[in-house]
């Protein structure tokens, strides 16, 4: 099989196979560079793949391990400050968290799952999804195309902003109708995740939390709320004095986006015990993308990775941004090449990470990343998505749906191959399937935010079908694609 090779990451060497998984390349990873940095230990990649085998079980359809079993147990009950159990935090303005909450997230009002406030939550033994990722407040609102031409914005983007233009925007958008939610790629996908696992269908509910940086203002107390409203812990204290990043989402009629990030000066996410704790006792650990925008970030992803593995841990990176790949290259590929097990990308992304030109195809793509990291996950908008493994790309066709906002389509389907594989699915296409179907669900909708009802909905037909299904998809069988 041939794949096309460019610029200055060079065709891994064959080696013998050891397949032990039906999601993860489980053959030999030889070591290997692309430059000094890319250095991979052979005793430690058989590793991480033998760990990755423990999780997923051996490809003949014997059980794996079951992550939704660490569920919530008495001795997990006990007193905690206003940061894990209140809904609003000490630290917030009543009013004004009142006049976030009146322009939350319409879906949210409607949520089933909200959890009882009160004076003491329960934590669980073991977090089945951790997230380390930038906890942003999204501004999101409808415009026209001649409101981004006016303010010299180039439309479908995402451009980091500073205060001034931040302000400018907003100062534009006065009169617009628009809505505040606890956003950013990661908490979309936590969220979704959190409500497919909300009610034990297909195996016990899932225990999802979510680690970043917030201030001690009040959109860092409205972030808080909203995630623990959606059964997501957010585990990390706001920072004293510091306020809170934020994203404007521009939406046209053509259900394009155009995204301002504005970062805030609690931008800096430091590896403290708090967050050493938490990674120790999760069965996959996620890391946002875009914390590589972030000063000394990469110190904090490291350690946490470092981590991660040493507890046993799946590692998943979500690519999150071609431009933000580009700016720090050196750094995705220090942690994509020697800690990940999973990797999501759009076909642009993968692209990227993969130094290929516009002319070659996602399928090259996701089919190069798997021979470095075992499992690939690339969507391609409407013309469907791939998983990578073993240097190998199965097609997922798209869940057709009549588009409204593309914003959140791949935090979405990110959803569906986490969910897929913590319910211990080695029907790959099944699982993508379900993950393209997420996907559509929220694309067809206005918000970023997988919905409670649809949510329930599509984890039972997801178990019902995995349940009636005697068919398994092999990464050997003919529904891999092939140029």
């Amino acid at each position: 099989m041939s794949f096309s090779f460019v610029n200055s990451i060079s065709s891994p060497p064959q080696t013998n196979s050891l397949f032990c998984s039906p999601f993860f390349s489980l053959y030999h990873l030889h070591s290997y560079s692309f430059s000094s940095l890319y250095h991979r230990k052979e005793s430690y990649a058989n590793g991480r793949i033998m760990r990755a085998s423990r999780f997923l079980g051996d490809g003949k359809g014997n059980e794996s391990v079951n992550f939704g079993s660490m569920g919530k147990k008495k001795s997990g009950l006990f007193w905690v400050s206003s940061r894990c159990s209140s809904r609003r935090s000490s630290s917030c303005s009543s009013s004004k968290e009142e006049e976030f909450e009146s322009e939350g997230e319409e879906e949210e009002e409607e949520d089933e799952d909200e959890e009882n406030a009160g004076s003491f939550c329960v934590l669980p033994d073991r977090w089945d999804v951790l997230g380390l990722g930038q906890a942003m407040v999204d501004f999101s609102g409808m415009v026209d195309d001649e409101f981004l031409e006016r303010l010299e914005l180039e439309k479908g983007t995402r451009k980091v902003v500073n205060h001034e233009e931040r302000g400018r925007v907003l100062r534009a958008m006065d009169g617009c109708s628009y809505k505040a939610a606890a956003g950013g790629s990661l908490s979309n996908s936590l969220v979704a995740l959190a409500r497919l696992g909300s009610k034990p269908i297909g195996g016990p509910m899932l225990n999802v939390a979510m680690a970043g940086s917030i201030g001690s203002d009040p959109l860092g107390g409205f972030y808080r709320a909203k995630l623990h409203r959606a059964n997501v812990n957010f585990l990390s204290e706001p920072i004293k004095d510091g306020t809170t990043g934020t994203v404007i989402v521009l939406t046209t009629p053509d259900a394009q986006r155009t995204m301002l990030a504005y970062q805030g000066t609690s931008s800096t996410i430091n590896y403290d015990s708090c967050l050493a704790g938490a990674v120790s006792k999760t069965n996959i650990f996620v890391v946002e993308g875009y914390l590589f925008e972030l000063p000394d970030t990469i110190k904090t992803i490291l350690k946490a990775c470092e981590e991660a593995r040493q507890s046993g841990a799946l590692v998943a990176v979500t690519a999150s941004d071609i431009s933000c790949i580009e700016r720090h290259y050196d750094d995705f590929w220090e942690i994509v090449g020697n800690y990940a097990d999973i990797v999501f990308a759009n076909s642009d992304e993968a692209g990227a990470l993969c130094h290929f030109s516009s002319k070659e195809s996602p399928i090259s793509a996701t089919r190069y990343l798997s021979h470095f990291v075992p499992l690939v996950s690339v969507t391609d908008g409407p013309r469907g998505s791939y998983i990578g493994v073993k240097g190998e790309a199965v097609y997922i066709p798209p869940s057709p749906c009549v588009p409204v906002d593309t914003c959140g389509a791949g935090d979405a389907y990110a959803s569906g191959i986490l969910y897929g594989i913590l319910r211990g699915v080695s029907d790959l296409k099944g699982m993508g399937t379900l993950a393209a179907r997420i996907a559509a669900t929220v694309v067809g909708q206005l918000g970023t935010r997988l919905r409670v009802q649809d949510a329930v909905d599509l984890s039972e037909s997801f178990a019902f079908n995995l349940a009636s299904s005697t068919v398994r998809t092999d990464v050997d069988s003919d529904h891999i694609s092939s140029l």
